[in-house]
């Protein structure tokens, strides 16, 4: 087994507030519906479906952040054993302002493509690319992003 370079969890306010509002807004949906009923039937069902998808959301959100992500040399993958790609497969480490990643987070460009996949609030894949973050504090993040490109400089042979 090898042993862990770094770790990212979730950052405990942001878990919460983001819990908190998904939650209030999926049963504020509910309660419209049902207290306040729009005038065609549709709109119900509308509010109601919409407002059950968002707790679903929540919930699955919860379920996400309750983990960590784990970088070892070897892989980069959550604390119950799930990997989201071996470090061999990372081209480049995206930190930039105008990088298509989550907030206080970063992006990974892998060199081959990967199925989609996505915990909301920690990680999400989608092609060749994978965005780390969301819940998770900056500095945490950052630091992860700083070893994973460094071992993929010491990986690159001397040009």
């Amino acid at each position: 087994m090898s042993n862990v370079l770094a770790i990212l969890p979730a950052s405990l306010p942001r878990r919460a507030i983001a819990l908190v509002a998904t939650s209030a807004l999926g049963l504020f949906l509910i309660w419209i519906a049902l207290s306040q009923p729009p005038a065609t039937f549709g709109w119900r069902l509308f509010l109601l479906g919409a407002g059950g998808l968002i707790l679903w959301l929540a919930d699955a959100m919860r379920r996400a952040t309750a983990r960590r992500l784990e970088l070892t040399r070897d892989e980069l993958r959550d604390d119950q054993g799930r990997v989201l790609t071996r470090v061999a497969d990372i081209r480049k480490v995206d930190r930039g302002t105008f990088a298509l990643k989550p907030s206080s987070g970063f992006r990974l460009v892998l060199t081959r493509s990967a199925p989609i996949a996505w915990a909301p609030g920690l990680w999400w894949r989608l092609g060749r690319n994978i965005g780390v973050g969301g819940m998770t504090t900056s500095a945490e993040g950052k630091y992860m992003a700083e070893v994973i490109a460094m071992m993929i400089s010491e990986a690159e042979p001397d040009a």
